[in-house]
C-alpha cells in the first residue's frame, strides 16, 4: 500500500517518464525521426524535440514541467532540448527506484526530501565538474574552416550525411555577418526554402532574398534608396463615403484626369525624393504602376508585416503609413535590388554589404517541403551554436564522454558522503549513462557493453573517449581527435534545467485543478423552473 504521498509522485514521474520515452528514440545522429500530426493537421516528419514539443499539446502538469524546461533550453542556448528531456526523465525514475527501496509508509516524505536533497548536492558537483572537462576552445570565430568543424556535431544530430556541405554553408553565413563588436543577432540569418533541385545545390547569398517578383517593368536597381510603406501602393480613399454628382462628359473626362494628375503628383514626388526603389505592404494600384513604370521605380510587394519590418532594420528605412514623399532620413540603403530566378522561382535580392546590421540569408533547395523544414531546423541549431560560442568558446567532448566521465566522478564523490544523501548521488550518476545509453540503442549496438568499455578507458584516465557512433559494433574513439564537440554551455545549461524539473516534479505531491466541481446542472430552458405551476 502505497501512501496519499507516494502515489501523487509515482503518478507525476510516469507522466514524465512516458514523455522522455518518446523523445528517447529520437536522440543522437541515428534517432528516429517521429510523424507528428498538430491540431491543424499539419503533418511534422522530425526528430527535432523542441519541434516534437511545441506541436504536441502535453496535458499532463506534471509532464508539462519537462516541456517548460527543455524550453528553457531552446532559449538559452537553441540546442540541447533532448538532453534536457532524457536526463530529466531518467532522474524521475531512478527517483523511484529509491522511493520503491522497502520503506514504510511513514518515511515517505522524508525519503523524498533525502533524494531531493541528494540530487541537488549533486548537480552542483558536476556543474562544478564540468570546467575541467573542457578539451578545447574555440581560437578564431572568423576562420570558415574552423568554425564550420565546430558546427558539425550540432548539425549533424538533425541531418545525419549531410553534416559537411550544411556546415560550411551555415559557417559562411555567420562568419560574413558576425559584426567587430562581436555581439552576434540570430534574427540577421534568414532562411528562404524553394522546391527543387537537391541539398547540394543551397547556397548562401548576402542581403535578404524574398520568393516574389517585382510588379513593374524595373527588375535591377544599382546602389538603391528605398522607401518602405506600410500602406497599399494607391490613390487615397477618404473615410466617409461621398457623392459625385457629373452633369455631363467633360466633368467625367475632368474627374478621371483629376484623379490620374493626383496619383502623377505624388509619384513624381517619391521619384524626385531621391528614391529608386518602393517596397509596398498592401496592393499595386493599375494606374500608380503606370506611374512608377514611368518614372522608372522599382515597385516590391511584400505582404508579411514582418517581412517589412526585418527589410526595414536592415536598410535602415522608415515605414511610412502614407504615401508621402520620404526624407533621407527616412530612406534605407543597399548596393543593389535585383530580380533572379532560383530553379524556376523567381525571386527578389536586397544585395546588402554593410557591415553591421547585414542579413545572410541561406537558400535551402529540397525535393519536398518536409525535408527542407528539417533541413531549416538543423540551420537553426548550427546557428544557435555559433551564436553561444561567441557568447563562451569553451568545447567539451561529445558522443557520451562527458557523461561518463561526469558519472564516474560523481559516483566517487557519492562514496565519500555520509548519509543516506549517498544513494541519491550514485543514482544521480547513473542517470548520466543514459545519454551514451541512447546513442549506442539508437544505433543498434548493444547499450551494456559501450557503457562497460567507456568506464574501462575512463578509469584510465583517457576523458576524452565517447561511443564512436560509426562503427559496426560497441567501438569507442577519442572525441576531440574525431571533431565531435558539445558547446561547454549547452551542457551547463542542460544538466542545470533537467535537475531543476526533476527536483520540481518530485516535490508535487498533489495536483488541484481549479475547475467546477462535478454533478448535475441545472436546466437552463425554463427561468423559474423550480417554482410551482399553480402559484
Amino acid at each position: 500500500h502505497y501512501s496519499g504521498l507516494e502515489e501523487a509522485v509515482y503518478r507525476n514521474i510516469q507522466a514524465c517518464k512516458e514523455l522522455a520515452q518518446t523523445t528517447r528514440t529520437a536522440y543522437g545522429p541515428n534517432g528516429m525521426n517521429k510523424m507528428v500530426i498538430n491540431h491543424l493537421e499539419k503533418l511534422f516528419v522530425t526528430n527535432d524535440a523542441a519541434t516534437i514539443l511545441r506541436e504536441l499539446e502535453v496535458q499532463h502538469p506534471a509532464a508539462k514541467m519537462l516541456v517548460m524546461a527543455s524550453h528553457m533550453q531552446e532559449q538559452e542556448v537553441g540546442d540541447g532540448t533532448n538532453f534536457v528531456l532524457v536526463f530529466a526523465g531518467v532522474l524521475l525514475e531512478l527517483a523511484e527506484d529509491l522511493l520503491r527501496m522497502g520503506l514504510s509508509v511513514s518515511e515517505a516524505s522524508y525519503i523524498l526530501i533525502t533524494v531531493i536533497e541528494g540530487y541537488e548536492k549533486a548537480c552542483k558537483k558536476a556543474l562544478e565538474i564540468l570546467p575541467d572537462l573542457v578539451c578545447c576552445s574555440a581560437k578564431n570565430l572568423r576562420d570558415v574552416e574552423e568554425v564550420a568543424s565546430l558546427l558539425h556535431t550540432s548539425v549533424m544530430s538533425k541531418q545525419y550525411g549531410n553534416e559537411q556541405f550544411l556546415a560550411k554553408l551555415i559557417a559562411q553565413a555567420c562568419v560574413s555577418i558576425l559584426p567587430d563588436s562581436g555581439h552576434f543577432n540570430v534574427d540577421n540569418i534568414r532562411v528562404c526554402k524553394i522546391v527543387g533541385a537537391g541539398i547540394s545545390a543551397s547556397s548562401v547569398l548576402h542581403g535578404m532574398v524574398f520568393k516574389k517578383e517585382t510588379e513593374g517593368d524595373v527588375t535591377s536597381v544599382k546602389d538603391a534608396k528605398i522607401a518602405v510603406y506600410s500602406c497599399p501602393f494607391d490613390g487615397m480613399i477618404t473615410e466617409t463615403k461621398g457623392t459625385v454628382l457629373i452633369k455631363n462628359a467633360e466633368e467625367l473626362m475632368n474627374f478621371s484626369k483629376g484623379e490620374e494628375n493626383l496619383m502623377d503628383l505624388q509619384v513624381k514626388a517619391i521619384a524626385d525624393s531621391g528614391a529608386n526603389v518602393v517596397v509596398t505592404g498592401g496592393k499595386v494600384a493599375d494606374m500608380a504602376l503606370h506611374y512608377a513604370n514611368k518614372y522608372n521605380l522599382m515597385l516590391v510587394r511584400l505582404n508579411s508585416k514582418w517581412d517589412l519590418r526585418r527589410l526595414c532594420k536592415t536598410v535602415g528605412a522608415t515605414a511610412l503609413p502614407r504615401l508621402t514623399p520620404p526624407t533621407l532620413e527616412e530612406m534605407g540603403h543597399c548596393n543593389s535590388v535585383y530580380l533572379s530566378e532560383v530553379g524556376d522561382t523567381q525571386v527578389v535580392v536586397f544585395k546588402h554589404e554593410k557591415e553591421d546590421g547585414a542579413i545572410s540569408t541561406i537558400l535551402i533547395r529540397g525535393s519536398t517541403d518536409n525535408l527542407m523544414d528539417d533541413i531549416e531546423r538543423a540551420v537553426d541549431d548550427g546557428v544557435n551554436t555559433f551564436k553561444v560560442l561567441t557568447r563562451d568558446k569553451r568545447l567539451v567532448p561529445g558522443g557520451g564522454a562527458t557523461e561518463i566521465e561526469l558519472a564516474k566522478q560523481i559516483t566517487s564523490y557519492g562514496e565519500t558522503c555520509p548519509g543516506l544523501d549517498q544513494y541519491a548521488i550514485k543514482k544521480f550518476a547513473e542517470a548520466f549513462e543514459a545519454i551514451p545509453r541512447a546513442l549506442a540503442e539508437n544505433s543498434g549496438v548493444k547499450a551494456n557493453e559501450v557503457i562497460s568499455k567507456l568506464y574501462a578507458v575512463h578509469q584510465e584516465g583517457k576523458k576524452n573517449v565517447g561511443f564512436d557512433i560509426e562503427a559496426e559494433a560497441a567501438a569507442v574513439k577519442d572525441m576531440l581527435e574525431a571533431g565531435v564537440l558539445d558547446t561547454y554551455l549547452g551542457k551547463f545549461w542542460g544538466i542545470k534545467l533537467a535537475t531543476n524539473a526533476a527536483v520540481t516534479v518530485l516535490r508535487v505531491d498533489q495536483i488541484i485543478m481549479a475547475k467546477p466541481a462535478g454533478g448535475p446542472k441545472p436546466p437552463s430552458g425554463k427561468k423559474d423552473w423550480d417554482e410551482d405551476q399553480n402559484d
